[in-house]
């Protein structure tokens, strides 16, 4: 039976959103996904509270949302991103994944034991809402849920 439905049923759709991979630099980082024909969009965004500057590189042109490349350059040695390849060196950070309802999603997986960084949704790239499930509950890979923040205002939705 798929893990969606068993827990959620038919409650709420769930995607890959992005791969994110943390580089020193941003151009040194898309050098190889430009070579695989991969074309990055054209602004990046820095998430001052994460101490990030993302730039995102679509995997398709198709009319269906494709997934994507996340590149994360640290702003700083002492920022998430930063700590994270002075400890491990640069590559792939995190897995990312949209869902419908961020807020259900939250309660639905500390409500079966899962280990959540964030309680609650926060502000993230891209104008969506955000929270972290630790990797100690998720066979040590850290996995990011988003939403679109429909009122673009950052406060998540009741």
């Amino acid at each position: 039976m798929d893990g969606s439905k068993w827990i959620l049923g038919d409650v709420m759709k769930i995607r890959l959103d992005h791969i994110g991979i943390a580089v020193n630099n941003l151009d040194e980082g898309e050098k190889f996904w430009k070579l695989l024909g991969l074309i990055p969009s054209d602004e990046d965004e820095e998430v001052s509270d994460q101490g990030v500057i993302t730039r995102f590189i679509p995997i398709s042109n198709d009319k269906q949302k494709p997934a994507m490349i996340e590149l994360l350059e640290p702003t700083g040695e002492d920022t998430p991103i930063g700590k994270f390849i002075a400890k491990r060196g640069i590559g792939i950070q995190q897995i990312c994944f949209e869902v419908e309802d961020i807020n259900l999603m939250i309660d639905n997986l500390i409500s079966e034991g899962i280990k959540m960084i964030d309680s609650e949704p926060r502000p993230g790239s891209k104008d969506c809402l955000i929270a972290f499930v630790h990797p100690k509950s998720t066979g040590g890979v850290l996995v990011e849920l988003s939403q679109k923040n429909l009122g673009n205002n950052h406060s998540p939705p009741n």
